[in-house]
């Protein structure tokens, strides 16, 4: 999947006998409520199901099948998407995507945009696209997830409430000699085993971390690889000179910045491993096993993409690639 070609676009899907959207009307500060959903749904032929405090998402999904869904949607953040695309998955049925999250980095690659009403059209007028799903101890992810003490950091209360401090203040924090040294090991491309990281980042198909118009995506959905993003800065020079190289923009340069794709990654730890995954705080136990599932996912979009540009205010210099790798792995607008 590219920005010029979407899997394989074929014709307008046949309409759903039993489409449902499901509904986070917490998401996004109310965006479900705001734009009324439930009300389009009825007008559009679709089941709307809304999220209920204690509800289970994933059982709401699975009883969504049952009664005979055959095209699932949901309206929410990232870390909701993947959860109910992986259980249209696993039921081999399309999946819609209504941005009705904070970021909506899936729909923004998938070139949905962020128009919530307009993404209701899949319903009625879309077509199939398959893409590729990540996927770490069998909790999938459709974005990304992060480890390191980034990772730990935007997990505490305190981090996320920090509005004002834009990554490149938490760089100290991140790559100095005071830094915690959490165990992480992984191979790298070279065959070197490494023990830690500042950050590791698997992404659902590789992110392009400086691309045209400033804004962090990823080109194609479908290619059926991970991409890796790890930083490792082992003490003050070597913090001093990454610092120097971020604040050009030239990171790759660094010695301990890397970049790959493959097809799965193992990472071990002797301790519970902290992950953000799609913006959802989880630990999980060692070993953590990423892989990729290609073309696991049917989505249906709507028959006109749109692909949002987002321009630096004027006299703003562009993000460096360490900036945007942070505000990724915060589930930040990049």
């Amino acid at each position: 999947m590219s920005r010029v070609s979407v899997g394989s676009e074929v014709d307008t899907a046949p309409r759903a006998t039993h489409p449902v959207l499901l509904m986070n009307p917490k998401s996004g500060g109310g965006k479900a409520t705001r734009f009324r959903l439930a009300d389009r749904c009825h007008g559009l032929g679709v089941e709307p199901v809304v999220l209920a405090p204690g509800d289970d998402l994933l059982q709401l999904a699975e009883d969504a099948i049952a009664r005979g869904c055959d095209l699932l949607g949901m309206a929410g953040g990232d870390g909701s998407q993947a959860l109910v695309a992986s259980v249209a998955a696993r039921h081999r049925i399309p999946f819609v995507v209504v941005p009705a999250g904070t970021r909506n980095h899936f729909a923004l690659d998938l070139g949905v945009g962020t128009g919530v009403v307009r993404s209701l059209s899949s319903f009625v007028d879309g077509h199939d696209v398959p893409v590729d799903l990540g996927e770490v101890n069998g909790r999938v992810f459709v974005n990304n997830a992060s480890m390191g003490v980034y990772a730990e950091l935007v997990r505490a209360p305190h981090a996320r409430e920090a509005k004002v401090r834009t990554a490149v203040e938490l760089l100290p924090d991140l790559v100095g000699p005071s830094a915690a040294r959490l165990d992480l090991r992984y191979r790298l491309p070279s065959g070197e085993r490494a023990t830690t990281a500042q950050v590791l980042l698997v992404s659902n198909n590789p992110y392009q971390l400086l691309p045209p118009r400033h804004r962090t995506g990823r080109p194609r959905l479908d290619g059926g690889l991970l991409g890796v993003v790890s930083v490792r800065v082992p003490g003050r020079a070597e913090a001093d000179e990454f610092a120097a190289l971020d604040a050009s923009g030239q990171d790759e340069r660094f010695p301990g910045w890397h970049e790959w794709t493959s097809t799965k990654l193992d990472v071990e730890s002797g301790q519970p491993v902290a992950l953000g995954v799609d913006g959802e705080a989880l630990t999980l136990d060692p070993p953590l096993h990423f892989v990729t599932r290609p073309r696991a996912l049917v989505v249906r979009i709507p028959r006109r993409r749109t692909w949002p540009a987002r321009p630096l205010p004027v006299g703003s210099a562009p993000p460096s690639p360490f900036t945007a790798l942070l505000r990724l792995a915060a589930d930040r607008e990049a």
